[in-house]
């Protein structure tokens, strides 16, 4: 067999005990702060049908699907002249028929249909599991990434928007972040200004290009929609839109007067407002977290499916895209044939919530992430001793290992460091059986004592 050099693939990565212990920190938090929302979990197959997911996300997310080969001869079938042709773009649901799921969004779309008997509505779930994309890795972009989901489907009250904002100021406050933006902004006061200059064709090309605003600035955006039919009259409209300055009243104000003659607009105008309203009463007695809350009329978010609000979220701690996002999702499940039936959600991504805990130093220090307690093992007598007393712990709920083989107790003092175990217990027989004790070496310390099990429980 050929030697083969071990690698990964570009875009992924391991995870070393210390790195899952760390990451299962963030996931916990998150959990406990969903189910106080009233949000249970589910979980989804990690690859969907093709078909599922193509079309949801816009031409730029279609392209960054994964697509999975037909098992077999996946070319027998193919079109030969668009293989000559080498035309991949036509040919890909020839030869590709499943692909792993983008996101969670589209999939839980998927799975409130086809459970549509048996869930009860509104419809509240969370879901932290990979997704992944054909994205050109980077410091914070992965090619598989976790996401962490919290949506509910079959209500259109603007409680739940205010809900998710609260969610995620709770959710990042409790992971030590201070200095954060959940930006708010609604898919409506796009269509908005697009009816206001007149182009309400070209929506879709106007939001695409204003979502690449924090990366390429006004200059850049500029440019794409030129690039994409808009004239230079009709771009210094929407730039009027994009750079009015003032608190989210002002803004509110300031598009009022502005969507006059745009229904859609003033909608959109009136839910924000809605949303503000319920923060300002859910949050009578926190009011000093309503500084973490942003109207942004800059914020597009490009996929193709958000109606109506629409979320991001950034940390200016630490220089780092964003670290959620979400939106209003009222034509989701219409595409699986269950048609007027509303969604919300918003999502955390949890990679990169890790990479600025991580540079932030504000993971909780931790004693141990495996076992509390290393028994020794000298010899037979001393081996038996230890499985007994590592039973008897354990049935205590203690984490414990026992050394696995005879050796000198340096290179298992070595050994219990090393993995930062944070006790060493020393079993003997005629210890144990006159004084029911065993001695215990605290490795942090250096004391040693002769202990009970109650008595080593009540040290811990």
């Amino acid at each position: 067999m050929k030697l083969v050099k071990p690698s990964l693939a570009k875009g992924t990565r391991d995870f070393s005990s210390l790195e899952v212990h760390k990451r299962n920190y963030i996931f916990n938090v998150l959990k406990d702060v969903f189910r106080k929302y009233g949000y249970t979990e589910i979980q989804t197959p990690s690859f969907e049908n093709l078909q599922t997911l193509t079309g949801k996300y816009g031409e730029e997310g279609d392209r960054l699907i994964f697509k999975i080969l037909k098992s077999g001869d996946y070319l027998r079938k193919a079109d030969s002249v668009l293989l000559e042709a080498k035309e991949s773009g036509k040919l890909t649901h020839q030869i590709s028929d499943k692909a792993l799921r983008y996101d969670l969004t589209i999939p839980f779309a998927r799975y409130v249909v086809m459970n549509r008997g048996t869930i009860t509505m509104p419809f509240k779930r969370f879901q932290i599991q990979p997704v992944w994309r054909a994205d050109r890795p980077q410091r914070g972009r992965y090619r598989e990434f976790y996401q962490c989901d919290v949506d509910v489907v079959g209500t259109d009250s603007l409680i739940m928007e205010a809900e998710f904002v609260l969610i995620y100021v709770e959710a990042l406050k409790r992971l030590g972040l201070k200095d954060f933006n959940v930006k708010l902004n609604n898919r409506k006061i796009l269509a908005g200004i697009a009816e206001t200059i007149d182009e309400s064709d070209r929506l879709v090309d106007m939001t695409v290009a204003i979502d690449k605003l924090d990366k390429i600035g006004f200059v850049g955006v500029s440019k794409e929609l030129l690039d994409r039919g808009f004239i230079q009259e009709k771009i210094d409209q929407i730039q009027s839109f994009l750079e009015f300055k003032g608190d989210y009243q002002d803004k509110l104000s300031f598009l009022e007067e502005k969507f006059t003659s745009s229904a859609i607009g003033s909608k959109g105008v009136e839910e924000v407002r809605s949303v503000f309203d319920y923060l300002n009463t859910m949050l009578q007695e926190n009011k000093d977290d309503l500084k973490y809350v942003d109207f942004d009329v800059t914020l597009a978010r490009g996929l193709d499916y958000y109606t109506g609000c629409i979320f991001e979220v950034k940390t200016n701690e630490v220089k780092m895209g964003s670290i959620g996002g979400g939106g209003r999702y009222d034509n989701l499940t219409g595409v699986f044939g269950w048609k007027d039936v509303t969604g919300v959600g918003v999502s955390f991504g949890a990679d990169r919530i890790y990479d600025v805990l991580e540079e932030l130093n504000l993971f909780p220090e931790d004693k141990s992430i495996g076992a509390v307690v290393l028994l020794s093992n000298f010899d037979q007598e001393s081996e038996r001793m230890s499985l007994k007393v590592a039973q008897k712990l354990r049935g205590r709920g203690v984490s414990v290992e026992v050394y696995p083989k005879h050796d000198k107790m340096k290179k298992q003092l070595n050994y219990a460091n090393s993995k930062q175990i944070p006790f060493v217990v020393f079993t003997s027989e005629q210890d144990i059986k006159e004084n029911n004790k065993f001695l215990v070496r605290n490795m942090i310390t250096g004391e040693q004592d002769y202990l009970t099990i109650e008595e080593f429980l009540h040290r811990q």
